[in-house]
């Protein structure tokens, strides 16, 4: 390579790197976020074209196929996704294609895009161990990307076995979802605490004692009920325990579709509790957190109220704050707190680097944030 076009590679890189980091106004932000989104938007689109012809997410030698139903007129704002899993488990091949096939005609939503997944396994966590977090995220891309559907108005449930999915899916991924309703599932050891920002219905039969399914939903309930009068703000809930049903409940869970297309997602909660589920996870809302330590059960917690971010509880030693316009004013002094240290107080850059950093990050429109802040927490 001639020395006089390696420099001139080297200046344009320079360059654009100091348009990446250069400061931009409010307006200048959302301008650059809505270029960029639109720009990844139309890459994104062509990269799922297979997914989308062939109606099957694939990571690695994993493949999840799927079918999607269209119902009603499509909203101003975009259609509603309704992801419903199949039961079944540790069973043949063929008693989980007939599961699944039976998931396609349980439900039909008033508006929307109705998609049953085939689980990548044939085992009993068939919905909630790794990678199908990530499957997951292709799906609702998929379904942004071809069936216009808004990524605030996507909604979780599954029936038996698909319920022990949405019991992990559902808190672990609460900030993919607009709410979720669980039928018939057990609850195993899940932490409740990341449902604080998402509507979440519970149905099981009164007679469903397998596994103690009827008592252990009973008394997750209890669970919730006792969040919610800690925090009022939070955990917006309704538990149905059906009298007299066994394990399938005739439909009377159908009720769950119209509460949760009641709701949409609020991506910019004032308030997170995040705990960590069976696969770990670096982002949650508008925090981050470093992926060694990302270990089961660790807890964060933080607030904003007036321009100021308060971590009440942290078992990391590192956290991301994702910042926008809608969580605080970037054009002032933002302070981080954390018991009674100070770990940050001044004025974040809004950059088109951050934009879309996060947005590479994160691969979704509500999670681009133009104002990035790493802050250590005291040991």
């Amino acid at each position: 390579m001639k020395i006089d076009k390696l420099i001139l590679i080297v200046i344009t890189l320079f360059m654009n790197n100091v348009m990446m980091a250069q400061r931009l106004t409010k307006a200048e932000a959302e301008a650059a976020r809505t270029e960029l989104i639109n720009e990844w938007k139309e890459q994104l689109k062509e990269q799922l074209r297979t997914t989308n012809v062939f109606n099957c997410i694939t990571q690695g030698n994993l493949k999840m196929k799927y079918t999607a139903q269209v119902f009603g007129e499509k909203p101003a704002d975009g259609r509603s996704l309704w992801i419903s899993m199949h039961g079944g488990g540790n069973a043949p091949t063929s008693l989980n294609d007939s599961q699944w096939e039976n998931q396609k005609q349980l439900y039909q939503p008033t508006e929307g895009v109705y998609v049953c997944p085939r689980a990548p396994w044939d085992d009993w966590d068939m919905w909630f161990k790794n990678p199908i977090d990530k499957m997951f995220e292709e799906l609702i891309q998929t379904m942004m990307l071809y069936y216009d559907v808004n990524p605030d108005k996507v909604y979780l449930m599954g029936y038996s076995a698909g319920g022990d999915g949405v019991w992990r899916m559902a808190p672990r991924m609460a900030d993919h979802w607009a709410a979720a309703s669980m039928m018939a599932g057990h609850p195993g050891d899940v932490s409740l605490l990341g449902v604080r920002n998402l509507p979440f219905m519970l149905w099981c039969g009164g007679e469903d004692a397998a596994y103690n399914r009827n008592k252990e939903v009973a008394q997750r309930g209890l669970e919730l009920d006792s969040l919610q009068r800690a925090d009022p703000d939070g955990y917006v809930h309704e538990t149905h325990i059906v009298a007299g049903k066994p394990h399938w409940m005739d439909l009377e869970d159908k009720a769950a579709l119209p509460w949760m297309a009641k709701y949409k997602r609020n991506p910019y909660p004032t308030t997170v509790v995040w705990c960590q589920g069976d696969n770990g996870r670096t982002h949650f809302y508008w925090l981050g957190v470093p992926e060694s330590e990302t270990k089961k059960g660790n807890v964060l917690r933080a607030s904003i109220n007036n321009n100021t971010v308060t971590i009440t509880k942290c078992d990391y030693s590192q956290v991301t704050l994702y910042l926008n316009d809608q969580l605080v004013n970037l054009d002032k002094a933002v302070k981080v707190v954390y018991g009674k240290k100070t770990l940050y107080k001044g004025k974040l850059s809004r950059t088109a680097g951050n934009l879309q950093k996060s947005l590479e990050e994160r691969g979704d429109p509500s999670y681009c944030f133009p104002a990035i802040l790493k802050v250590n927490i005291p040991q």
